[in-house]
């Protein structure tokens, strides 16, 4: 599959696990990503403030759903809750190249030489040697790579990678179920799988 264009989108997105786990389940009671939709619209069923917000979810969470091989869909189903989360930030890995880079080379790298804390300094670093290589990311405000690494950071503390409770940004090793990993090879994401869990 082609590498996408790097974007600066997810600072408009949430995690969104909830919303993700009812539209899995939905899909799993035999509910099209159509019908979905039209729920969304007429029910408001992810509680959005707005007709508008309630769109761009339904949007951004069903391209993330359908970036995952179905067989991802069995085992999130059959997961307990943390994997459930390394799932929904597999699926955001999968739909936003920049952040996958940042995952990749940064958290990845982290967990391989046993730094157990995420800075401020690692985003702007990161950010800095991707304006080097991009014209696109080059054009970006600070503003905006301020926001992005905003969000990047509150993803992956909602998906369990890095824990904040003692102030700093603890980087947390995620341990995957074997179905998970197995999924994951499988479907040949296995540079994904070595970028959660610090392998070369």
């Amino acid at each position: 599959m082609p590498k996408k264009e790097y974007s600066a989108g997810m600072t408009k997105f949430s995690f969104w696990f909830s919303e993700f786990k009812k539209m899995v389940q939905l899909q799993d009671r035999g509910k099209s990503l159509d019908d979905i939709k039209q729920m969304n619209l007429a029910e408001n069923i992810f509680s959005a403030t707005t007709p508008k917000r309630a769109s761009q979810i339904f949007n951004a969470v069903s391209t993330r759903i359908k970036s995952l091989d179905p067989t991802f869909y069995t085992v999130f189903n059959q997961s307990d809750i943390a994997n459930q989360k390394i799932i929904v930030l597999i699926a955001i890995m999968e739909t936003d190249s920049l952040f996958f880079d940042f995952v990749y080379e940064v958290y990845r790298e982290k967990l391989i030489i046993g730094m157990a804390e995420l800075a401020d300094s690692d985003l702007s670093i990161f950010f800095k040697n991707k304006q080097l290589q991009s014209e696109k990311v080059a054009k970006w405000t600070d503003h905006t790579l301020k926001t992005l690494g905003k969000s990047y950071k509150t993803v992956l503390t909602e998906a369990g990678a890095i824990d904040r409770s003692k102030g700093n940004r603890k980087i947390l090793k995620p341990i995957l179920d074997r179905s998970l990993e197995d999924c994951l090879v499988q479907n040949g994401m296995a540079v994904t799988l070595h970028a959660l869990t610090g392998v070369r």
